[in-house]
């Protein structure tokens, strides 16, 4: 295998003479520079790259600088690599789906003489779509956002616009954005953006780099582009061009906004839209609204690790890699991503969801007879797209029929489904597939392809026009069999003139290179060296024989020949115009791929919720502004699907007043993490239209959730571990609402234990009391715990503390061994002590590193202040360890420190001999030490 991938990858020879190597310097120094683009040139059989390019390819792809070769000589040489074809697929797939910083030219041609034929962006790939999903399914549609910020004094305002290049969809979107740009980056992941555009900034404010830094956190390619473009000069026109229906809706669209437009002009310049006929008409425009769903940042979406990543070690890891049991070709896959960016808030709208897939849950037959059904439905959104564009052939046309000779199936598997929501399921699917397959829609089309389409041939692999479609074609297809009839009756004859058997002896080939000809072995050749000299004409001889031809199968050759060529120009006459014919069918397979897609994502929902070894459950959705979340033994689907796993569950109840915020302590790897992150993934599911895996769930819906669960550092933007951490909570104090779900997960331990802890009191504070929204603030700082009880120490006049709760993750101690065990369970109360040392000794530290750090904290714990706890120190366990000494003890004996102190200062050592001294001090000694006796914490002292 591996010798196969070195075969396949091998590097293909760079065979340029001189001239054509200096032809081809001149014409490189003359391109543009530009960092980004990564340039290919197509040499036929192979493609190269040089220059910087080149480097970069060599180092990235091949991973050796080996692979260099120099083109030309001396000072003048570059640089340059080849790339075998395979290899080149490889690379542009890499650049343009997985990176978010290339764009890719093609160029063609030769000598000095090339041009640009294709060229790419992560947002644009449409030029490259053909190479990038030709062996695997389009699992995501990037989409390409431009912004218009306007920075006012304690605002700004954006103006967005996107194009989805592959679904010819246009929005626009405004609003209001903090200095954290929280909504820009809500909308760049729930639009799955892969680049954005923005004007181009000759002093680069503050401001600007924090947008930069959103960008570059969303994993989105920026380009700048000169303030010039962004203009809305023309744009109702243009757009009446490529929207379908009249101009007035736009107008009316474009009109209710100020900085939008301009944005959108930029995009459709970049874009170059205009300039392609075949979009003319067919695309369609929205607003987008950032309130329609769900609100997720880039850090939630990591921390919650809703879509697959390539370190990913297998597809459970990722929410999309588990819920994904799709099975139509690409379609599913690519409304699952849409939907798990867009999380659903209208409580109806859930529910509808929750419904469908309870109808498939309660019935397995339904189930699997659709998904048998489902996995023959080609991806009918590519298919079509290729329509339009006028890029496809009568294979996509075969492929949309043989989809369509499905739906009746889909729609008598539907028929059958009896129970609680078949009206529902009548008017969500039933209906709308009747609509898309009657007499005047899609049956229409199947009409038209049986009729027109030579269908026996596809067994051959063939796709051909139907001889019977066209009476030309009819007759030409006559002739041809009319010539190949006399061509066989000639072979016959010419065998028995020879003395030959046919086909043994005498053979009739066709090549490209001589048309109909006869063929012996050599072998043969002298039997017949008399005749052949005389009565034919021999054309080649060769070590497989002698080939041979006579005037008459010349003539009859040349004339097949001719008509096969009429026959072919005809049947590509006939295919263009099938395929012209098809493509106004365009808008009801638009319907119809937005049924099966929603229908297959819904099966895969109930395959996932049925196929588990614990079922999942329907949750009970209410609105924002009421209800709690109840989740009984609820589990982290993504946990419990890896193998060597048996997971533990756990009860979440986050109820309004009570414990709407939840302090959760406990040992590291005790669960803490994957606890709070289960409660997002359980809310994120449910609001998507998943049963959740729990026992019980009871949700009230979520406008956001923010999580901070662990940060890395970013060197190359110069951001370190604590700023990330510092940065990522800014957002959730600025973004968050009463109506959010907010998850944090260590704060403040990036910096000293006291400034940590300073801060992570503060922000809890600030939680509980302003922001006002559910809560689950995972932590080591034990002190914390305190806040749960601060209500009761608080002034009359201050109005106390509510809905703080503690919790912590079990572990058991062995007294006698001192081994830890984890337990995984979620219990009521504060943790009462840390595990740090055990866990050392879980990772096998040495003995004696063990020991000592057991010596250091216990010196520790006696020298440290006391922590903030409630008045009864007896009961309470909120305090990082239990302490001797409670509050009052250490005020009232530090003041009598105090005094001593400045009694001993005062003393008038100038007037007083060292006998008097002495005495004056033994007093103050003996008096201290009668005062201690009810301070435990000024005997310690003394």
């Amino acid at each position: 295998m591996t010798q196969n991938f070195e075969d396949q990858n091998k590097l293909p020879e760079l065979k340029l003479d001189a001239k054509q190597a200096q032809g081809f310097l001149s014409f490189y120094k003359r391109l543009p520079q530009d960092a980004r683009a990564i340039r290919f040139f197509d040499r036929r059989d192979y493609y190269t790259a040089h220059g910087e390019n080149a480097t970069f390819i060599a180092k990235t792809f091949y991973h050796t600088t080996t692979a260099l070769r120099q083109l030309g000589s001396g000072s003048e040489s570059l640089s340059s690599v080849s790339v075998s074809r395979n290899m080149f697929e490889t690379i542009v797939r890499d650049l343009l789906l997985e990176r978010t910083n290339h764009a890719v030219e093609l160029y063609e041609g030769s000598g000095s003489n090339w041009r640009l034929v294709k060229s790419g962006t992560p947002g644009n790939i449409s030029s490259f779509e053909d190479i990038l999903f030709a062996n695997n399914e389009m699992q995501d549609t990037p989409v390409v956002v431009a912004l218009v910020p306007n920075f006012r004094e304690n605002s700004c305002t954006i103006g967005l616009g996107y194009v989805d290049l592959t679904k010819r969809v246009l929005g626009l979107a405004e609003f209001l954005d903090d200095s954290h740009f929280t909504n820009v980056e809500s909308a760049l992941v729930a639009l799955g953006c892969k680049e954005c555009l923005l004007p181009l900034e000759s002093g680069k404010s503050s401001e600007i780099k924090t947008l930069y830094d959103s960008l570059t956190r969303c994993g989105v390619m920026l380009t700048e582009r000169k303030k010039a473009d962004f203009k809305m000069r023309d744009l109702v026109q243009d757009l009446g061009r490529l929207v379908k229906g009249s101009i007035e809706p736009v107008r009316d669209l474009v009109s209710g906004f100020e900085f939008a437009p301009c944005a959108l002009g930029a995009l459709l310049s970049y874009a170059d839209l205009l300039a392609d006929e075949s979009n003319y008409g067919n695309y369609s425009i929205r607003r987008y609204n950032l309130d329609s769903y769900m609100r997720l940042d880039s850090a939630a979406m990591r921390a919650l690790n809703v879509l697959e990543s390539k370190t990913d070690a297998n597809k459970n890891f990722s929410l999309f890699g588990l819920m994904n049991r799709t099975c139509t070709a690409g379609m599913g896959k690519r409304l699952l991503n849409m939907w798990l960016k867009q999380p659903l808030i209208d409580v109806n709208e859930i529910n509808t969801r929750l419904d469908l897939v309870q109808a498939f849950v309660e019935d397995p037959a339904l189930r699997q007879d659709l998904r048998q059904h489902l996995k023959r439905i080609s991806d009918i959104e590519r298919l079509v797209n290729n329509l339009e564009k006028k890029r496809a052939g009568l294979q996509h046309i075969v492929k949309l029929y043989q989809s369509c000779i499905r739906l009746p199936f889909i729609k008598s598997a539907l028929e059958q489904y009896d129970g609680q929501f078949s009206s529902l399921v009548k008017e969500k699917y039933l209906d709308p597939l009747e609509i898309c397959s009657d007499e005047d829609h899609l049956n229409k089309f199947v009409a038209l392809v049986e009729v027109s389409v030579d269908l026996d041939q596809l067994e051959n692999g063939e796709y051909m026009i139907s001889s019977s479609y066209d009476p030309a074609l009819s007759a030409l297809r006559d002739e041809q069999e009319s010539l190949d009839r006399e061509i066989s009756d000639l072979h016959k004859v010419t065998a028995n003139d020879l003395d030959l058997p046919v086909d043994k002896g005498l053979k009739l080939d066709k090549s490209t290179q001589f048309g109909h000809v006869f063929r012996i072995t050599k072998k043969e050749e002298p039997k017949i060296r008399k005749k052949l000299t005389t009565q034919f004409i021999v054309l080649e001889t060769r070590k497989d024989g002698v080939k041979f031809t006579n005037t008459k199968l010349k003539k009859l050759g040349d004339k097949y020949q001719k008509v096969l060529e009429e026959y072919k120009n005809c049947q590509k006459e006939l295919v263009s115009r099938v395929v012209q014919t098809a493509a106004t069918f365009s808008e009801v397979f638009g319907s119809l791929a937005a049924l099966l897609s929603e229908i297959d994502v819904l099966l895969s929902f109930a395959d996932l919720a049925s196929s588990c070894p614990t079922p999942y459950t329907r949750p009970e959705i209410t609105t924002s502004d009421e209800g709690d979340i109840i989740l009984q033994g609820s589990r982290h689907p993504c946990v419990e699907a890896q193998d060597w796993v048996n997971f533990i569950p756990n009860d979440c109840e986050l109820v309004r007043g009570k414990s709407w915020f939840q302090i959760i302590t406990g040992p590291n790897m005790g669960g803490k993490s994957t606890f709070i992150r289960q409660v997002g993934v359980n809310v994120l599911m449910a609001q998507v239209g998943c049963f959740v895996p729990c026992d019980k769930a009871c949700i009230s819906v979520r406008d956001c959730i923010f999580a901070r669960v662990g940060a890395g550092d970013c060197q190359l933007r110069g951001v370190s571990t604590f700023m990330q951490e510092m940065l990522e909570t800014a957002s959730i104090l600025k973004g968050a609402t009463e109506k959010s779900l907010i998850i944090i997960d260590e704060l403040g331990r990036g910096t000293s234990t006291y400034d940590g802890f300073g801060l992570a009191w503060a922000i809890c504070e600030h939680l509980v009391e302003v922001i006002k929204a559910p809560t689950l603030f995972a932590t080591h700082f034990h002190e914390l715990t305190a806040l749960a009880h601060e209500s009761a120490d608080r002034e009359p006049n201050i109005k106390p503390i509510v809905g703080v709760a503690n919790f912590h993750v079990s572990a058991h101690i062995d007294s006698s061994t001192r081994k830890l065990t984890m337990l995984y369970k979620v219990k009521p109360g504060a943790c009462d002590q840390s595990f740090g040392i055990h866990v050392a000794e879980f990772a096998n530290f040495p003995e004696t590193v063990v020991a000592l750090a057991r010596e250091k904290a216990s010196e520790l714990e006696d020298f440290s202040p006391t922590s903030v706890v409630s008045n009864d120190s007896t009961l309470e366990v909120g305090s990082k360890r239990k302490r001797e000494c409670d509050s009052d003890d250490v005020s009232q004996g530090a003041a009598r420190a105090h005094q001593f102190l400045k009694e001993f200062y005062d003393l008038p050592m100038e007037k007083m001999n060292v006998r008097q001294v002495l005495e004056k001090i033994s007093k103050m000694k003996d008096d201290l030490k009668k005062d201690a006796v009810n301070s435990k914490w000024l005997q310690q002292l003394i």
